[in-house]
Formats: structure tokens, C-alpha cells, sequence
């Protein structure tokens, strides 16, 4: 499972652009996360700057 932490967040889209399989999604002050496309590659999680996404 992918979260990320709404308090910690900047939505400033680098996961998004990240995303091999492009399963993030930013739609203003949401981040939505297709989990039947993600690998959990990982990538998401080392790139985000504030660490605000998890994978579980």
C-alpha cells in the first residue's frame, strides 16, 4: 500500500514525474496513487524531499 502524509507534502509533483509505471497522480492538494499499476519500485518514496510517501 502507498500513503503519503498530507501534513508533510509540498505537492510539488516529483514522484509524479518519477514514476515509471505513472501511477501518481496531482490534482492540486491531492496526490492519488493507482496501486493495481505500481511495481513498488521505490522510486516514489528515495525522490519525494520530505519523505511523505510510504509504501507498507
Amino acid at each position: 500500500m502507498i500513503k503519503s502524509d498530507k501534513e508533510l507534502c509540498l505537492y510539488c509533483g516529483a514522484c509524479v514525474g518519477t514514476c515509471p509505471r505513472n501511477c501518481i497522480n496531482l490534482k492540486e492538494t491531492i496526490i492519488e496513487f493507482d496501486e493495481s499499476l505500481c511495481t513498488k519500485c521505490n522510486l516514489c518514496v528515495r525522490v519525494c524531499p520530505v519523505g511523505a510517501i510510504t509504501l507498507e
